[in-house]
């Protein structure tokens, strides 16, 4: 007589997991909604765990204070745009042309009311927590610009760049494409920055940077 095989458990570590995940996304979402709308100050447990959908007893569980949940936010966000901008072909030859997408993208990308509403947040709640600011830059700006040098490594390597210290060359950068723009954004001035104005920081910022790193530099120097 053949023996019945048991079913499968339906709560298997997988699926518990995944219920896990999605549970914490759907939190993290609702956080989202509402210090973009209140502010870091102005954000309450209550209104998060209301916007969420969930209860204040399971926002508890997966985040134990306002601080807890606005760090996990920024830092998630900001390292998956991270990932997403600087992912950069070190094999391409025209490294104008890497670049001047980069530049695009990077400017249309940290441009958005989104993102300049998070790192006004982020200043505003830095002082009073600068563990926040802390990690909303190592996620972010220092995690992209580490990305970029380590791709200017390999152009130097295969001699189509001349830089001596390619993290500086890499803030130089993004600097360079920010030009204006972001701070302007920063005190509320003017809108999100027109395609015509990100082609002309953009041109203008290759210009330079090549003019200073381009294979031919170290030979002026």
């Amino acid at each position: 007589m053949a023996r019945a095989t048991a079913a499968a458990p339906s709560n298997s570590p997988s699926t518990e997991e995944s219920a896990e995940r999605a549970k914490r996304r759907q939190i993290l979402e609702g956080a989202r909604q509402v210090f973009l709308a209140s502010g870091f100050d102005g954000a309450s447990m209550g209104e998060i765990a209301k916007a969420a959908g969930v209860s204040k007893g399971t926002l508890y569980v997966y985040f134990d204070s306002k601080e807890s949940l606005f760090a996990a936010l920024t830092t998630e966000e900001k390292q998956g745009l991270a990932e997403v901008l600087f992912k950069l072909d070190a094999d391409d030859p025209d490294v104008r042309s890497v670049l001047t997408q980069l530049g695009h993208t990077y400017l249309t990308r940290m441009g958005t009311p989104e993102h300049i509403s998070s790192i006004r947040m982020v200043i505003g709640a830095a002082e009073k927590f600068p563990a926040l600011g802390q990690a909303f830059y190592e996620a972010g700006p220092r995690q992209g610009a580490a990305r970029l040098a380590a791709y200017f490594d390999r152009q130097v390597q295969a001699g189509r760049l001349s830089i001596a210290d390619t993290s500086v060359a890499a803030q130089h950068f993004l600097d360079l494409c920010v030009s204006g723009l972001m701070r302007r954004q920063l005190f509320a001035v003017g809108g999100p920055p027109t395609q015509d104005e990100i082609k002309k920081n953009v041109e203008n910022a290759i210009r330079v940077f090549f003019a200073a790193y381009g294979p031919d530099a170290g030979k002026r120097q």
